[in-house]
């Protein structure tokens, strides 16, 4: 065996260290049959991912959603509410981002034009104040969705997070 293929199979045997140690830690106690792989690897309660039947809504942007018993309805409706925002919402946040890349750029030139720079600025805060009207606005929306005992749920889900009872539901 020449040096070169030493080498190899040496650094080969140390990147596979880890991997041995980590497969260590995952093996069963006597009489545990063996976890070959996540237990939940399709989704909530043997679903498979962005699968929403059952309740548990999940909708990008909405945790404060999570856990609750929504019906399909009420699921449909709200992702017809995020489906019709989406398009506004990067509208907005490529407006921002123009902006924002501007000033930047703007920061290094050899002349500097402080109207320019004036209206970019008011360019990205326009673009950011409107992003944070619709994301208020969608809120509100979804609120309006949901049955007074789901307000109630999240009611006194905020209640506990301001006790400090973060984890429970």
């Amino acid at each position: 065996m020449n040096k070169s293929t030493l080498t190899r199979l040496l650094l080969a045997a140390a990147m596979a260290l880890p991997l041995l140690a980590r497969a260590e830690e995952k093996l069963p106690t006597e009489g545990e049959p063996p976890q070959l792989a996540d237990p939940r690897p399709e989704g909530p309660r043997g679903e498979f991912p962005g699968r929403h039947r059952g309740g548990h809504f999940g909708a990008p942007g909405l945790p404060f959603l999570h856990g609750l018993e929504l019906s399909e309805s009420q699921e449909d409706k709200l992702f017809q509410l995020m489906h019709n925002q989406a398009p506004y919402l990067r509208e907005q946040q490529r407006a921002h981002e123009k902006a924002m890349r501007a000033l930047h750029d703007m920061r290094n030139t050899e002349k500097f034009d402080d109207g320019a720079a004036t209206k970019l600025a008011q360019a990205a805060a326009q673009a950011e104040a409107n992003l944070t009207l619709a994301h208020i606005r969608t809120h509100q929306k979804v609120l309006a969705l949901l049955t007074p005992e789901q307000r109630k749920q999240l009611d006194e889900r905020k209640a506990r997070r301001q006790q400090g009872g973060f984890n429970e539901r």
